[in-house]
Protein backbone atom coordinates (compact mmCIF):
# COMPACT_ATOMS: atom_id res chain seq x y z
CA UNK A 1 0.00 0.00 0.00
CA UNK A 2 1.20 3.61 -0.63
CA UNK A 3 1.21 6.04 1.79
CA UNK A 4 0.76 9.60 1.19
CA UNK A 5 0.51 12.50 3.38
CA UNK A 6 -1.98 15.90 2.73
CA UNK A 7 -0.30 19.44 3.57
CA UNK A 8 -2.51 22.10 3.38
CA UNK A 9 -1.89 26.14 3.21
CA UNK A 10 -4.45 28.97 4.26
CA UNK A 11 -3.91 32.73 4.80
CA UNK A 12 -6.63 32.57 7.92
CA UNK A 13 -6.27 36.90 7.94
CA UNK A 14 -6.17 36.37 11.51
CA UNK A 15 -5.93 33.64 13.70
CA UNK A 16 -8.29 34.81 16.62
CA UNK A 17 -10.79 36.09 13.98
CA UNK A 18 -10.47 32.56 12.13
CA UNK A 19 -10.01 29.92 14.97
CA UNK A 20 -12.91 28.51 15.00
CA UNK A 21 -13.31 28.06 11.00
CA UNK A 22 -9.90 26.28 11.20
CA UNK A 23 -10.78 23.78 13.60
CA UNK A 24 -13.85 22.85 11.63
CA UNK A 25 -11.60 22.51 8.39
CA UNK A 26 -9.17 20.38 10.07
CA UNK A 27 -11.77 18.09 11.87
CA UNK A 28 -13.26 17.78 7.90
CA UNK A 29 -10.38 17.39 6.50
CA UNK A 30 -7.83 15.98 8.41
CA UNK A 31 -4.63 16.86 6.50
CA UNK A 32 -1.00 15.81 7.89
CA UNK A 33 0.24 19.53 8.24
CA UNK A 34 -1.39 22.80 7.79
CA UNK A 35 0.34 26.18 7.17
CA UNK A 36 -0.74 29.56 8.19
CA UNK A 37 -0.23 32.63 7.23
CA UNK A 38 -1.29 36.56 8.32
CA UNK A 39 -1.84 34.95 12.31
CA UNK A 40 -1.94 39.36 13.19
CA UNK A 41 -0.65 38.31 16.55
CA UNK A 42 2.08 36.97 18.79
CA UNK A 43 0.27 34.82 20.70
CA UNK A 44 -0.58 31.16 18.77
CA UNK A 45 -3.54 29.44 20.16
CA UNK A 46 -1.72 26.45 21.10
CA UNK A 47 -3.78 24.36 23.43
CA UNK A 48 -7.00 24.42 21.16
CA UNK A 49 -5.40 22.71 18.54
CA UNK A 50 -3.29 20.33 20.82
CA UNK A 51 -6.89 19.10 21.67
CA UNK A 52 -7.48 18.70 17.99
CA UNK A 53 -4.94 16.73 17.62
CA UNK A 54 -2.11 19.19 16.14
CA UNK A 55 1.14 20.28 17.28
CA UNK A 56 1.98 23.66 16.93
CA UNK A 57 5.38 25.99 16.09
CA UNK A 58 4.71 29.49 14.83
CA UNK A 59 6.69 33.19 14.45
CA UNK A 60 4.16 35.74 15.53
CA UNK A 61 4.28 39.64 15.22
CA UNK A 62 1.90 42.34 16.84
CA UNK A 63 -1.21 43.37 14.82
CA UNK A 64 0.43 42.34 11.35
CA UNK A 65 1.82 39.35 9.68
CA UNK A 66 2.68 36.07 11.22
CA UNK A 67 3.04 32.39 10.19
CA UNK A 68 2.58 28.91 11.79
CA UNK A 69 2.92 25.48 10.89
CA UNK A 70 0.60 22.55 12.90
CA UNK A 71 1.09 19.00 12.56
CA UNK A 72 -0.28 15.41 13.56
CA UNK A 73 3.03 14.64 15.19
CA UNK A 74 6.13 16.99 16.41
CA UNK A 75 8.10 18.60 13.49
CA UNK A 76 11.43 19.78 14.53
CA UNK A 77 12.37 23.81 13.72
CA UNK A 78 14.70 24.49 11.26
CA UNK A 79 14.39 28.12 10.93
CA UNK A 80 12.04 31.10 11.99
CA UNK A 81 13.24 34.10 9.66
CA UNK A 82 14.31 33.62 6.15
CA UNK A 83 18.06 34.77 6.18
CA UNK A 84 20.15 37.35 4.21
CA UNK A 85 18.98 40.27 6.50
CA UNK A 86 19.23 40.08 10.07
CA UNK A 87 17.44 43.55 10.40
CA UNK A 88 14.35 41.92 9.48
CA UNK A 89 11.70 41.62 11.95
CA UNK A 90 8.92 40.96 9.92
CA UNK A 91 7.06 37.33 10.70
CA UNK A 92 6.81 35.90 7.38
CA UNK A 93 8.90 32.77 7.20
CA UNK A 94 8.67 29.06 9.03
CA UNK A 95 10.93 25.82 7.71
CA UNK A 96 10.48 22.58 9.45
CA UNK A 97 11.74 19.29 8.95
CA UNK A 98 8.77 17.20 8.91
CA UNK A 99 9.03 13.25 8.55
CA UNK A 100 12.07 13.01 6.18
CA UNK A 101 10.75 15.92 4.30
CA UNK A 102 11.71 19.99 4.53
CA UNK A 103 8.71 21.84 4.55
CA UNK A 104 8.73 25.93 3.92
CA UNK A 105 5.95 28.14 5.07
CA UNK A 106 5.78 31.72 3.84
CA UNK A 107 3.72 35.25 3.57
CA UNK A 108 5.31 36.61 1.45
CA UNK A 109 5.24 40.91 1.28
CA UNK A 110 2.10 42.85 -0.79
CA UNK A 111 4.64 45.13 -2.13
CA UNK A 112 1.97 47.73 -2.71
CA UNK A 113 1.93 50.34 -3.76
CA UNK A 114 4.32 50.13 -6.47
CA UNK A 115 6.97 51.58 -7.09
CA UNK A 116 7.98 52.10 -3.36
CA UNK A 117 9.73 51.07 -0.33
CA UNK A 118 7.22 48.26 0.44
CA UNK A 119 7.89 47.10 -3.31
CA UNK A 120 11.47 47.28 -2.79
CA UNK A 121 11.38 45.15 0.25
CA UNK A 122 8.81 42.87 -1.65
CA UNK A 123 11.70 42.40 -4.09
CA UNK A 124 14.17 42.18 -1.88
CA UNK A 125 12.39 39.76 0.03
CA UNK A 126 11.76 37.19 -2.83
CA UNK A 127 15.51 37.50 -3.93
CA UNK A 128 16.46 36.73 -0.53
CA UNK A 129 14.35 33.44 -0.95
CA UNK A 130 15.47 33.20 -4.11
CA UNK A 131 19.29 32.30 -2.71
CA UNK A 132 18.06 30.21 0.34
CA UNK A 133 16.40 27.83 -1.84
CA UNK A 134 19.22 27.78 -4.69
CA UNK A 135 21.42 26.15 -1.81
CA UNK A 136 18.41 23.93 -0.35
CA UNK A 137 18.75 22.89 -3.97
CA UNK A 138 22.83 22.58 -4.52
CA UNK A 139 22.74 20.63 -1.19
CA UNK A 140 20.21 18.20 -2.33
CA UNK A 141 17.39 18.36 -0.08
CA UNK A 142 14.33 18.15 -1.36
CA UNK A 143 11.50 20.51 0.40
CA UNK A 144 7.94 22.01 -0.22
CA UNK A 145 7.33 25.85 -0.06
CA UNK A 146 3.68 26.76 0.32
CA UNK A 147 2.00 29.65 1.75
CA UNK A 148 0.57 33.27 0.33
CA UNK A 149 3.13 34.38 -2.27
CA UNK A 150 1.20 37.91 -3.20
CA UNK A 151 1.98 36.50 -6.85
CA UNK A 152 -0.13 36.25 -9.87
CA UNK A 153 1.70 34.02 -12.29
CA UNK A 154 -0.16 33.97 -15.37
CA UNK A 155 -3.05 36.00 -17.11
CA UNK A 156 -5.16 33.21 -16.05
CA UNK A 157 -4.59 33.37 -12.35
CA UNK A 158 -6.89 36.71 -12.21
CA UNK A 159 -10.60 37.62 -13.29
CA UNK A 160 -9.32 40.43 -15.06
CA UNK A 161 -5.94 40.73 -16.03
CA UNK A 162 -5.96 44.64 -16.96
CA UNK A 163 -7.15 45.35 -13.84
CA UNK A 164 -3.99 44.09 -11.95
CA UNK A 165 -1.33 45.20 -14.75
CA UNK A 166 0.48 47.97 -12.37
CA UNK A 167 -0.35 45.60 -9.15
CA UNK A 168 2.77 44.75 -7.14
CA UNK A 169 1.46 41.22 -7.40
CA UNK A 170 1.00 41.01 -11.06
CA UNK A 171 4.18 43.85 -12.31
CA UNK A 172 7.07 42.20 -14.51
CA UNK A 173 9.45 42.25 -11.84
CA UNK A 174 7.41 40.35 -9.44
CA UNK A 175 6.81 37.89 -12.07
CA UNK A 176 10.45 37.57 -13.53
CA UNK A 177 11.24 36.77 -9.58
CA UNK A 178 9.11 34.31 -9.13
CA UNK A 179 10.06 32.32 -12.43
CA UNK A 180 13.54 32.41 -11.25
CA UNK A 181 11.88 30.10 -8.64
CA UNK A 182 10.87 28.00 -10.58
CA UNK A 183 13.73 28.21 -12.76
CA UNK A 184 15.96 26.52 -9.45
CA UNK A 185 13.35 23.34 -10.88
CA UNK A 186 10.63 24.06 -8.94
CA UNK A 187 7.41 22.78 -9.71
CA UNK A 188 3.70 24.88 -9.58
CA UNK A 189 2.22 22.06 -8.32
CA UNK A 190 -1.21 23.01 -8.88
CA UNK A 191 -0.30 23.65 -12.65
CA UNK A 192 0.67 20.14 -12.59
CA UNK A 193 -2.73 18.92 -11.92
CA UNK A 194 -5.18 21.73 -13.05
CA UNK A 195 -4.60 23.88 -16.44
CA UNK A 196 -8.02 25.68 -16.82
CA UNK A 197 -8.41 29.32 -15.72
CA UNK A 198 -10.69 30.97 -13.47
CA UNK A 199 -9.57 28.78 -10.31
CA UNK A 200 -8.51 30.67 -7.24
CA UNK A 201 -7.26 31.48 -3.57
CA UNK A 202 -8.67 34.68 -2.93
CA UNK A 203 -11.19 36.74 -3.48
CA UNK A 204 -11.67 40.52 -2.26
CA UNK A 205 -14.60 41.31 0.23
CA UNK A 206 -15.77 44.29 -2.19
CA UNK A 207 -17.52 44.78 -5.13
CA UNK A 208 -19.10 41.06 -4.87
CA UNK A 209 -15.68 39.61 -5.65
CA UNK A 210 -16.44 36.05 -4.16
CA UNK A 211 -20.07 35.52 -6.05
CA UNK A 212 -18.90 37.04 -8.74
CA UNK A 213 -15.94 34.66 -8.62
CA UNK A 214 -13.89 37.42 -9.35
CA UNK A 215 -10.61 35.69 -7.54
CA UNK A 216 -6.66 36.05 -7.95
CA UNK A 217 -4.36 32.72 -7.26
CA UNK A 218 -1.76 33.99 -5.18
CA UNK A 219 -1.59 30.60 -2.51
CA UNK A 220 0.87 28.29 -3.99
CA UNK A 221 2.63 24.99 -3.35
CA UNK A 222 6.08 24.61 -5.32
CA UNK A 223 8.00 21.52 -5.14
CA UNK A 224 11.32 20.64 -5.93
CA UNK A 225 12.32 17.54 -8.28
CA UNK A 226 12.38 14.82 -5.73
CA UNK A 227 9.05 15.90 -3.97
CA UNK A 228 7.51 16.51 -7.75
CA UNK A 229 8.22 12.51 -8.42
CA UNK A 230 5.72 12.17 -5.07
CA UNK A 231 3.05 14.60 -6.18
CA UNK A 232 -0.15 12.62 -5.95
CA UNK A 233 -2.66 15.35 -6.38
CA UNK A 234 -3.19 19.66 -5.52
CA UNK A 235 -6.55 20.88 -4.95
CA UNK A 236 -7.47 24.56 -4.26
CA UNK A 237 -10.81 23.86 -1.56
CA UNK A 238 -13.24 27.14 -2.14
CA UNK A 239 -16.08 25.89 0.30
CA UNK A 240 -14.25 28.42 3.24
CA UNK A 241 -14.78 31.54 1.52
CA UNK A 242 -18.30 30.99 1.73
CA UNK A 243 -18.82 30.95 5.31
CA UNK A 244 -19.51 33.92 7.37
CA UNK A 245 -17.03 35.93 8.36
CA UNK A 246 -14.68 34.34 6.03
CA UNK A 247 -11.07 34.90 5.11
CA UNK A 248 -10.49 36.28 2.13
CA UNK A 249 -8.52 33.45 0.66
CA UNK A 250 -8.56 29.62 0.93
CA UNK A 251 -7.00 26.47 1.72
CA UNK A 252 -5.03 25.10 -1.15
CA UNK A 253 -4.11 21.62 -0.48
CA UNK A 254 -1.16 19.34 -1.75
CA UNK A 255 -1.02 15.14 -1.80
CA UNK A 256 2.60 13.51 -1.61
CA UNK A 257 3.64 10.17 -1.43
Amino acid sequence: MVLSMKIASWNVNSIKARKEHVLRWLAANSVDVLMIQELKGEAFPEEDFKEAGYHALWAGQKAYNGVAILSKTKAKLVLDKLPGDESDEQARYLEIEYKDTRMINIYAPNGNPAPGPKYDYKLAWMERLYAHLKKLREAEIPFLIGGDFNVIPEDKDCHNPKAWKEDALFKPETLSAFRSLLYLGLTDAFRTFNREAEQYTFWDYQAGAWPKNHGIRIDHFLTSPAITDRLKNCVIDPAPRGEEKASDHTPIVVEVS
